[in-house]
């Protein structure tokens, strides 16, 4: 199930701590018989002296880092982030590993297990998958060429549903925004081969190029798969697909709750889009039987796809699905499709110059497939109950300055600052893993059949979702695993999700002082927790219902909070990390909030905590510098071109150099931290700092 939630990245799981509708009153210090040595947790090694930190603060922490470090070939960025997914990876290796050795460490009562080793070796076994080629995907390549008329295509976008393959559109299972007691059944916009709509649409000359060089992709892939047309089939398939894109809706228009939340009975999709056989596809995907209505995010583009639909040949639908069933399987076929794969949305996309080893692939498979018995390896070897206090305490003290804060907002009226304490005191935390692991009994895997596992995972996570209509809510569950390195806030869930693997240094250190990790991992929980009252957020109640605009909110509170945060839209907009492609300060709205918030928050949780006690100097540095330091170094990262094109277009995260450095510049205890001056390059003057939380 895909749900609505907000992470902290975007690249790229028996323990919940739930808080309750009373409150903590107090933030809470480190227990002195528990405090860490006092060490400053801070990289000085990176520090560039040449750049005043007046001047430019992500530089001054960062810049010798940024003149040294080349991006890995096997790399389309490289940071904090990248790093710690590295090393995580590297422990996941070494349990894989350990399994592996001649299946001596297996328990024979985990069956996971074996399918852990099953898997992993199917995909480790290049010479077999060498001599298969495209051979695998010959009963799907059947399936599509029997199409006899337009009418059968929907009997074919079941079978794509259930394998995970792109189509023009896409179903999800997820909470009922309207009723988050309850499942429901949702169709959205798909079936792209690019990042985004921009890609087909704008004419500028390194989309244009990237468009040329997708439409030669596809017909080398479809050459490869034995195709005798493969040059006008790749070209019909590129006016296909600028055809769906020319109806889709935008990702800034996608952000709005309420616009995507269109609830029809299932005989209304009829008059969206007549010309798809309807009652086939619910049969045949067993939603039918489950419930009668669907939630249709944007009904102009069911709409735009009928026309689609209407107007495009069988002949040329053929050529598409051919060609989205062989792209979406290549990284499990031969080298030559792997290659050819990875050029084009590796190299040519994304900048990247050699693919990753075939270990760290095998490993993501994995976490794609196993992903929760993979995580119970792990969180055994590598996370510890102390982290797992430490990070209770650090929630504790985050939702008690929010506390807090939320009486002092001064564009916050007496009745608004009610229901947000409300809507905070039922939010939930989870840390590190959940309660409850995921059962894969259902899923059989052969060790000699790499494509057949990964179909067969994909239906198991299909069926997996779809047998919750009609169920119980089950809210134990996590989108994410343990190993992920990121974090989310669900608002339909009202939760904040912190999985093991993102709790350790840079973000969290056990070993350092509480001023670095409440720069760290603090601001990463206050992140989280604002996105409970950024744009979208703020439209949600407590218990997760959608309510729309003003929400929980007075509509001239509501007035004065878009006030603000115009001017954080116009703020990012400013900057351009490639020239001629500025931030897109509506899309990642939500983010700047949170990343502005969730740092000014995290300051005023390390101030609680520290009581009546001065902070110590570390390294001549005092508590609160160390503590913007803490932020700063988390986003150290440099990132190929096309991967920043790639993210300015498609991703709701401004670029991370911005994201370490834009949010300080809006902090007055930044300025008296670093004594920030006018004619400093950072200063901004008062009236021109914006301020949410």
């Amino acid at each position: 199930m895909i749900k609505q939630l907000c992470a902290i990245f975007s690249v790229v799981l028996v323990c919940a701590n739930v808080w309750g509708t009373e409150m903590p009153s107090a933030a809470q210090s480190p227990a002195p018989s528990r405090l860490p040595p006092l060490l400053s947790g801070i990289d000085f090694q990176y520090f560039d002296d040449s750049v005043r930190a007046q001047d430019n603060f992500y530089q001054h922490v960062n810049g010798k880092w940024l003149a040294a470090t080349e991006i890995p070939a096997d790399k389309s960025s490289y940071g904090s982030f990248i790093a710690l997914r590295d090393e995580t990876l590297d422990q996941l290796h070494g349990i894989v590993d350990a399994l592996q050795w001649k299946e001596r460490s297996v328990e024979p009562a985990d069956p996971d297990q074996h399918k852990i080793v099953d898997l992993y070796a199917s995909f480790m076994d290049e010479p077999a998958l060498e001599k298969l080629g495209a051979t695998p995907l010959q009963m799907q390549f059947a399936q599509i060429d029997a199409l006899r008329e337009k009418a059968d295509i929907a009997t074919l976008m079941v079978r794509f549903h259930q394998l995970g393959i792109a189509a023009p559109f896409v179903p999800r299972i997820r909470l009922d925004a309207k009723d988050p007691t309850k499942y429901a059944y949702d169709l959205s916009q798909g079936g792209l081969g690019l990042p985004d709509r921009d890609y087909y649409l704008l004419d500028d000359s390194k989309l244009l190029t990237m468009r040329r060089q997708y439409e030669a992709h596809v017909a080398k892939m479809l050459a490869l798969a034995g195709d005798k047309s493969a040059t006008q089939n790749a070209r019909d398939i590129l006016a296909l697909e600028t055809a769906l894109a020319r109806v889709q809706w935008t990702k800034v228009q996608n952000r709005d709750p309420v616009k995507t939340y269109n609830r029809i009975p299932f005989a209304a999709l009829t008059s969206l889009a007549g010309d798809f056989d309807w009652n086939r596809y619910l049969e045949g995907s067993g939603v039918a039987a489950r419930t009668d209505s669907v939630i249709v995010l944007q009904p102009s583009y069911l709409e735009g796809f009928n026309k689609v639909l209407r107007e495009t040949s069988l002949n040329v639908w053929k050529a598409y699905f051919r060609w989205h069933l062989l792209s979406d399987f290549a990284p499990y076929l031969n080298k030559s499709f792997v290659d050819e794969n990875f050029s084009f949305y590796g190299t040519t996309l994304r900048g990247i110059e050699q693919d990753e080893p075939r270990w760290k692939r095998g490993i993501r498979l994995l976490d794609q497939a196993v992903g929760e018995s993979l995580g119970r390896l792990y969180v055994a070897k590598y996370f510890s109950p102390e982290s797992k206090e430490r990070m209770d305490r650090l929630v504790n003290n985050l939702l008690v300055a929010y506390k807090a804060d939320i009486d002092t907002l001064d564009w916050m009226s007496p009745a608004t600052r009610q229901r947000a304490q409300e809507k905070l005191a039922k939010f939930s935390t989870k840390i590190g893993y959940p309660a409850k692991w995921r059962d894969y009994s259902a899923l059989q895997v052969d060790r000699n059949d790499l494509v057949g596992n990964v179909a067969r995972a994909s239906v198991f996570e299909y069926n997996r979702n779809l047998n919750k209509l009609g169920r119980p809510v089950d809210k134990t569950e996590w989108d994410m695993t343990p190993q992920t390195v990121n974090a989310y806030y669900n608002p339909e869930f009202n939760e904040i999700v912190f999985p093991a693997a993102i709790l350790q240094p840079p973000f969290f250190d056990p070993r350092a002082d509480d001023a670095v990790n409440y720069g760290g991992i603090g601001a990463v929980i206050g992140h989280e927790i604002s996105h409970g009252f950024d744009d979208q957020g703020s439209q949600y109640d407590g218990d997760g219902k959608l309510l729309g605009t003003p929400g929980w909110f007075g509509a001239e509170d509501l007035a004065r909070f878009k006030e603000r945060t115009r001017a954080l839209v116009a703020q990012y907009a400013a900057f351009a990390p490639v020239p001629g492609y500025p931030i897109n300060g509506e899309l990642t709205l939500g983010e700047n909030i949170a990343d502005n918030s969730g740092l000014a928050i995290a300051y005023k949780a390390y101030r609680l905590s520290l009581g009546e006690r001065q902070a110590p100097v570390i390294d001549g540095l005092s508590g609160d510098q160390r503590f913007f330091v803490g932020w700063a170094q988390v986003w150290r990262s440099k990132t190929r071109e096309n991967q920043a094109i790639l993210w300015i277009k498609s991703n709701p995260h401004s670029p991370a150099e911005f994201r370490g450095l834009v949010p300080e510049m809006n902090l007055t205890s930044f300025y008296t931290a670093f004594e920030v001056k006018p004619g400093d390059k950072m200063y901004l003057a008062p009236d021109k700092r914006i301020t949410i939380w």
